[in-house]
């Protein structure tokens, strides 16, 4: 374990109950999460980034400074139109049975501060539409194609999302499926110095190096805790994260209320022209 874990690892208020597994688990994760948010917390692999719920460097950080902050109101696209500021090589990465579209666009390569914009379009065969858009953070040196663990970046790529949760109830009509857990309790401070409170009232796991169809507290990291995991979309706490993406708690609930597996939904994240 890292001496920043040792150091500044807040921990979750509360314990989760589920069963053996998952639920100590889930527990523990949530205290790495709000730990992740320590600049530091990089390493802790083995046991503790498992029940450190793998926030492993993960921990998100959210959205929107002061300036930029304040949820920008939800923009309803009047018309059907492509997805900008991407390039054709992302664009074609994009699965062709997938009709929702979580778009994640960096101002730069090294910035934490994005854009998260909301696409739907009713068949393969349509154009897309806008739903909603967002002021949002990103990991606090940017973006990268080759992330590490503990390196503060958010991954670039094309991802599925396949599985939510988070401490409050979910939202009326969210169709994903959804982990209620008191694991998702987050307290300390961010890479700035923010509050994390809130932070996990809801988030969606993104399929960055983890196991599809668990809970987003699941340490499980297919290709190994070098790249990190635990990537999420979650609710902002004002300040960068170290690979999450972090927007405002209503659009958290405009997104999770649209999400539908059955449109294969898939988050586009990276800096403007990816």
């Amino acid at each position: 374990m890292s001496k920043l874990a040792r150091v500044g690892f807040p921990r979750p208020r509360a314990a989760v109950r589920a069963g053996a597994g998952v639920g100590a688990v889930a527990a523990v994760g949530l205290l790495a999460c709000t730990a992740a948010w320590f600049h530091a917390v990089q390493d802790a692999p083995g046991n503790a980034e498992a029940r450190a719920h793998s926030t492993t460097d993960d921990r998100p950080a959210a959205v929107a400074a002061a300036a930029d902050g304040r949820v920008a109101r939800e923009s309803r696209g009047s018309g059907l139109q492509g997805l900008p500021g991407i390039s054709e090589r992302t664009r074609a990465q994009i699965p062709a049975e997938s009709l929702q579209v979580v778009l994640v666009t960096g101002r730069a390569k090294n910035s934490s501060y994005a854009t998260v914009a909301l696409y739907t379009r009713p068949t393969a065969a349509d154009g897309w539409a806008l739903a909603g858009s967002w002021p949002a953070r990103n990991g606090a040196r940017g973006w990268s194609t080759e992330r590490r663990y503990g390196d503060l970046t958010s991954p670039v790529g094309v991802f599925s999302l396949s599985d939510a949760g988070g401490l409050l109830p979910k939202p009326p009509g969210t169709r994903m499926p959804y982990d209620r857990s008191r694991a998702f309790t987050a307290s300390g401070h961010g890479v700035e110095g923010e509050s994390l409170e809130g932070s996990f009232d809801y988030v969606v796991a993104i399929d960055f190096n983890r196991k599809r169809g668990v809970s987003p507290l699941d340490p499980t990291k297919p290709e190994g805790i070098r790249k990190g995991g635990n990537i999420w979309l979650h609710v902002d706490h004002d300040g960068p994260s170290q690979g999450c993406v972090g927007i405002a708690k209503e659009a958290m609930e405009k997104v999770l209320e649209t999400l539908d597996p059955a449109a294969k939904p898939v988050i586009v994240m990276g800096p403007h022209g990816f």
